[in-house]
């Protein structure tokens, strides 16, 4: 997963879009062996300015390239705040949000979508046979009321335009992909970021495989973060899980053979304000290139058959920048 590290959401990401930024961020990924990322356009930007967003994607894509990485190009967030202009300015480490795009107004009524299936339709005039891409994901876990509706609205566009580019849904879990089947998607995914256990990751991981013998399409565990006491999402933290801890999960994903994403490439505070309460920290890499954990590193770099990471500086210090948020509100 990718956002610039002082970036609490895809608005900021493409309204403050800096070249200079992405190419060093690219390049850390580049640095552990990732051969792909999944980010989200924002389709709050492209109305104010769509051949702004076009430049920054056009260069956020070439970028990629040049460093062998693919994009998982998502086009609607169904996760986060609603896109006010306060929420999508919002940069106070404590407070700032993600945002679900597009608005709640839009979604609920159809007879205002035919601008979201504009936009739709720019990113397929574009990018429908882009060998850049990886897929395109229509919508972020678009839930199971009002939201499914607009997803599978514009999903319907996005196939009518389809060129040779995959086309994905950025599924909660393996059991919402019996909807997201039906749709039509080329590959499927699922999100678990925080199991609590290694019993039940291999369980979700063989379900996973299975569910990719059973239907010949790419599975992906598109949000992985770490093993963490509780249940659930919104669980408690106990004691330093607050911080990332990748390797609990990695060796387990590796062996599995699954494809997968894990949150976050660059270090900063959580993304959902109800982690950053606890005072979660997530991420591999700095700014500066120093990666939290050298363990982390070292096993998210061995899924490519290489675990050496002589060339990186271990620092586990919360970024300067996002103090603010250290130990929770």
């Amino acid at each position: 997963m990718y956002l610039p590290a002082r970036a609490f959401n895809s608005y900021q990401m493409w309204s403050d879009y800096d070249r200079e930024v992405i190419e060093r961020d690219l390049g850390y990924a580049a640095s552990v062996n990732l051969n792909a990322v999944r980010t989200w356009l924002c389709y709050e930007h492209w109305l104010e300015d769509p051949e702004a967003h076009g430049r920054a994607l056009e260069h956020f894509l070439r970028a990629a390239d040049e460093r062998d990485i693919r994009v998982l190009l998502g086009v609607f967030e169904g996760v986060g705040e609603p896109p006010t202009e306060e929420n999508l300015e919002n940069t106070n480490p404590v407070d700032a949000v993600g945002v679900f795009s597009p608005s709640g107004d839009v979604v609920r009524n159809p007879d205002l979508w035919d601008r979201p299936r504009e936009f739709v339709r720019w990113v397929m005039d574009r990018h429908r046979d882009d060998d850049r891409l990886l897929a395109i994901e229509i919508m972020n876990e678009p839930g199971w009321t009002i939201q499914k509706s607009f997803a599978r609205g514009m999903h319907e566009t996005l196939r009518e335009e389809r060129g040779d580019v995959p086309l994905t849904v950025g599924s909660t879990s393996l059991a919402n992909n019996t909807d997201y089947a039906e749709w039509g998607v080329d590959a499927l995914q699922f999100h678990y970021n925080f199991p609590s256990n290694a019993a039940i990751l291999n369980d979700v991981l063989d379900q996973a495989t299975s569910m990719q013998e059973a239907t010949s399409k790419p599975v992906w565990f598109a949000e992985w973060q770490r093993i963490r006491t509780g249940r659930g999402f919104h669980s408690k933290v106990e004691g330093d899980e607050w911080q990332p801890d990748y390797s609990s999960m990695a060796p387990h994903i590796h062996r599995a053979g699954v494809g997968n994403f894990f949150w976050t490439l660059m270090v900063q505070p959580a993304y959902t304000v109800a982690q950053r309460k606890q005072g979660v920290l997530v991420g591999l890499f700095h700014e500066d290139g120093a990666v939290w954990d050298l363990e982390d590193a070292r096993s998210i770099k061995a899924m490519s058959g290489d675990p050496s990471v002589d060339h990186l500086e271990e620092r586990k210090e919360w970024p300067e920048w996002a103090a603010a948020a250290e130990g929770g509100t």
